[in-house]
């Protein structure tokens, strides 16, 4: 695919960003087993790709404010214009040696997300999407699965465990959509797995709790492959309410009333 300009500065900064945690995953394994454990080690990893994509996209584009997951909001000149970018996207899963994370990032105009890019450094799958433009993983063009029945959909999820607000809820939600589909997956990062919806891998995804880093990528992707996403309301507040339901029209339909069935 022919990138734009933009979309040629985003995906510099990931892939700068995104090449040594490459290299600083090599060494989790050895440190599994250390006393000290590999989480002071990841924190700097995060720590330092995060600080290798603010300078490289106020270098690409100055004036331009940020939302990141370490250093909240960053004010820019340019009040129209907005960078929401986790560094580590799936930190969990790079503590512990599982290679499903990377760098996720998008562009927010005027209160609506019109570009993103998500790198996974160790298998080097690139997504990039412009609003208008189609979503792009390795420069091949990705659409939603086209199953419309829940008895058939392999669905995505988190696995709520006992810190998560409203525990016996989320047990619940989960209960109801586990009878009516064919199986569920929890690959530990939102940004992955709604970035799997797109691709058709998973045909659905819905999780609560969420950060606007963590789907901000992912609701694009989703929407330039066809599909769509709520919040598990039904409604378009997914950052307000940290919640999200996606699919393809029938399945995010179908499967939002699953969750939500009492």
């Amino acid at each position: 695919m022919a990138r734009s300009a933009l979309l040629n500065v985003m995906v510099n900064a990931v892939t700068k960003a995104g090449r040594p945690l490459a290299r600083d995953f090599g060494e989790i394994e050895n440190l599994q087993v250390s006393m000290k454990g590999p989480a002071e080690f990841v924190a700097a990893a995060d720590r330092k790709a995060g600080q290798a994509l603010v300078a490289e996209l106020t270098k690409g584009r100055p004036g331009y404010g940020f939302l990141t997951k370490d250093r909240g909001v960053l004010a820019g000149s340019d009040e129209t214009h907005r960078w929401i970018l986790d560094p580590l996207a799936g930190a969990s899963n790079f503590l512990h040696g599982i290679p499903v994370f990377g760098v996720a990032l998008a562009l927010e105009r005027e209160g609506q997300i019109v570009a993103a890019v998500l790198f996974n450094p160790v298998t080097n799958d690139l997504y990039v999407s412009e609003r208008g433009g189609g979503v792009f993983m390795n420069d091949r063009r990705l659409r939603v699965a086209g199953r419309v029945a829940l008895a058939d959909s392999v669905i995505g999820t988190s696995i709520p465990h006992l810190g998560t607000p409203d525990h016996a809820g989320a047990i619940r939600k989960m209960q109801n959509v586990m009878i009516e589909v064919a199986g569920l997956r929890a690959s530990g990062s939102p940004a992955f797995d709604l970035a799997a919806v797109a691709a058709g891998r998973l045909d659905g995804f819905w999780q609560e709790g969420l950060q606007p880093w963590d789907i901000a990528a992912g609701t694009l992707f989703v929407r330039e492959a066809g599909g769509k996403s709520t919040d598990l309301w039904g409604g378009e507040k997914m950052i307000d309410t940290k919640s999200i339901c996606a699919g393809n029209e029938k399945i995010q339909a179908r499967l939002l009333t699953a969750i939500t069935a009492r």
